[in-house]
């Protein structure tokens, strides 16, 4: 199928821009062209920046920055098809800079890759200091552990933590 499209969707792109170019003329075909991928890249930039933005603000807060990563590989992808001569690429591409067709394709690609069963999300709620969790519901595994806070009285000369004989301590045990 994808080779399929790569033959077919250049073809298209040459058919049409060879009956803009009757219309129209040459040169106010290749001016169009010219002027949709410069004001698709003008665009692309304001909406990545804005997009990286606030990916490091859920960064900042300790969220995952999901909608910001889609929103990057949707505007990724909005770039390729900008940058590629043709209006059926460039049509494409402007309505992946509409945040509202970005977020309806994500939803469909979601549903997509669940109902197809090679992908599994789950989670849990981390707050609470490890108490109240509940398991992660694809049923995976569940791990748990322990940790210990060292003061500076514990640690080396050279920060590794020592036990009480003075040799280095594994950080695997308590």
């Amino acid at each position: 199928m994808p080779i399929l499209l790569f033959i077919l969707v250049p073809l298209a792109e040459l058919a049409i821009l060879i009956k803009l170019g009757q219309l129209i003329g040459i040169a106010a075909t290749i001016a169009l062209v010219i002027a949709t991928a410069v004001i698709g890249v003008s665009m692309l930039k304001r909406q990545g920046l804005a997009a990286l933005s606030r990916a490091r603000a859920d960064v900042a807060t300790g969220e995952f920055p999901v909608e910001s990563v889609v929103d990057g590989a949707c505007l990724l992808v909005a770039g390729a098809f900008l940058l590629t001569p043709g209006l059926l690429t460039d049509t494409a591409g402007f309505l992946l800079l509409i945040p509202g067709v970005r977020r309806a394709l994500a939803r469909w690609l979601f549903n997509k890759l669940m109902a197809s069963g090679h992908v599994h999300a789950g989670g849990f709620d981390a707050g609470g200091g490890g108490r109240g969790r509940e398991p992660p519901a694809a049923g995976g595994p569940v791990l748990e552990g322990e940790y210990q806070e060292l003061d500076d009285s514990e640690t080396g000369n050279n920060g590794k933590s020592r036990n009480k004989s003075g040799r280095a301590a594994s950080p695997w045990r308590k």
